[in-house]
């Protein structure tokens, strides 16, 4: 039941309602539209550049409308004297502004503003290159799924006739029952895992929906036999250097100090005083009555230089240059911490392209030997120098070596992939180089070459 509920849900899942298989690249241009990640940091760019605009304004006039409208009444009693009472009325409308002459805290404080504007820009930047091995470790998980699933639909069809021979032979009495056993064991063994594997590549096409977006249908597969060539400059030591300084991790930690360098600025500055150009045009309009009615109306023009120093404020001013300083040391070890990850990190993807291609072509090695090994252990039963047992195990061997092969080739592009990150220069041109390794139509393994069998005979009677 639960592997029939599997299927139905693989089939649903493999439906395709375009007439060609998902390409890498069009699996990224969605992706770029529908990951949450990506369009988040894409938010964050154009709120950075919107406080830079703010920061503007920290240089520039303040200009400002006033208005107010007061009624006074006042009432007058001396003894012996007749009360006295008053109305006053007071109009005023003016216009304020002030320009910033020295304001030291000010200007670092706009610095900063263009130093998170960098930031945000790198950090969008990194966001599209882990985007980049987001989709593409997704992606080839779903093509290692299908591997995994083909591989074993192949093996179970093989182990199958496997079985209907040994069945056939124990008939006519050339075989034993445990040949039989054997292979049934093995057949029922091989339909569990096709049920795991089945689930397995549910989840990981769910996995890549969720960057995309869309539905997953079925990927373009690696192409046979692929020409992974070792990335350029062949050099750890090049790559490493250049990861050192270009590495997205290295920049925003860079920009990070520098922030708070300014930050410490902006503490000496609370120790300075400041300098403003004040001016004020106003209007004035007053009346009111204590025995006779009167008023006036009056204009005013003020322009001045306002200093203010502050002198005391609790010992905050210290304490905050205080902290501003340990936070910039902290700052500087972080950039010496993503340098040296950024190292570590280039150090691992190069030695994983090198590896992988070492392994890469042992795979392809191991896959003829297994393949001779598989057609010589099935020639070898047919004549009876064999038992079943290693045809199954000659079989699965074959199996696993190629689903281990399409693994370390999809691995290996993978490293390229990461090293390019590493050192800051991963872009669409890596991914448009990746996707040519892809064939629009799905690959299938290659058929293992199997001698005919001869005609089983019945036992020669005695």
């Amino acid at each position: 039941m639960q592997r029939t509920a599997l299927a139905v849900a693989l089939s649903s899942l493999l439906a395709l309602p375009a007439a060609h298989a998902l390409s890498l690249q069009e699996a990224f241009d969605a992706a770029l539209q529908n990951d949450p990640t990506f369009s988040g940091a894409r938010a964050s760019l154009v709120a950075a550049q919107e406080r830079t605009n703010q920061s503007k304004s920290l240089t520039r006039p303040n200009v400002g409308l006033t208005a107010s409208a007061n009624a006074t009444r006042t009432e007058l009693k001396i003894s012996g004297t007749p009360s006295a009472s008053s109305n006053d009325n007071n109009q005023q409308a003016g216009i304020q502004a002030t320009m910033p002459l020295f304001r030291p805290a000010n200007w670092a404080q706009q610095e900063q503003a263009k130093l998170g504007e960098q930031i945000a820009d790198a950090q969008l930047a990194a966001a599209r290159q882990d985007l980049i091995l987001r989709l593409s470790q997704a992606y080839f998980d779903v093509l290692a799924a299908q591997d995994s699933v083909s591989a074993i639909a192949a093996l179970k069809k093989a182990v199958g006739e496997q079985l209907a021979q040994a069945k056939r032979e124990f008939e006519v009495g050339t075989k034993t029952i445990v040949d039989t056993h054997e292979a049934q064991a093995r057949f029922d063994q091989i339909v569990a895992q096709e049920a795991v594997a089945q689930g397995d590549l549910i989840s990981k096409q769910s996995a890549l929906s969720q960057i995309t977006g869309r539905p997953t249908p079925s990927l373009n597969g690696l192409v046979n036999k692929p020409n992974l060539r070792m990335v350029e400059p062949a050099s750890m030591e090049d790559w490493v250097s250049q990861a050192e300084r270009g590495n997205y991790g290295v920049v925003i930690a860079g920009s990070s100090l520098e922030i708070a360098k300014r930050d410490v600025t902006r503490s000496k500055a609370g120790n300075l005083p400041t300098v403003d150009l004040v001016g004020n045009v106003g209007a004035n309009r007053s009346s009111g009555s204590i025995s006779l009615p009167r008023s006036s109306t009056g204009n005013s023009a003020t322009v001045g230089v306002q200093m203010t120093w502050p002198l005391y404020a609790g010992g905050a001013i210290d304490a905050r240059l205080r902290e501003t300083i340990a936070l910039e040391d902290k700052a500087r070890l972080d950039l010496e911490a993503a340098k040296r990850a950024a190292n570590q990190g280039a150090k691992q993807a190069y030695l994983g392209v090198t590896y992988g291609l070492a392994q890469v072509r042992a795979l392809e090695a191991a896959e003829v030997s297994a393949t001779s090994q598989l057609n010589s252990t099935r020639l070898g039963y047919q004549v009876g120098v064999r038992i079943n047992l290693e045809v199954l195990n000659a079989e699965q061997q074959l199996a696993q070596t190629r689903t281990n092969l399409l693994k370390s080739r999809y691995d290996t592009l993978l490293a390229g992939l990461r090293l390019k990150s590493a050192a800051g220069q991963l872009g669409d041109e890596d991914l448009k180089a990746v996707n040519a390794y892809l064939s629009p139509v799905p690959v299938t393994p290659e058929p293992v070459v199997v001698p005919p069998s001869p005609a089983v005979k019945p036992p020669p009677k005695r």
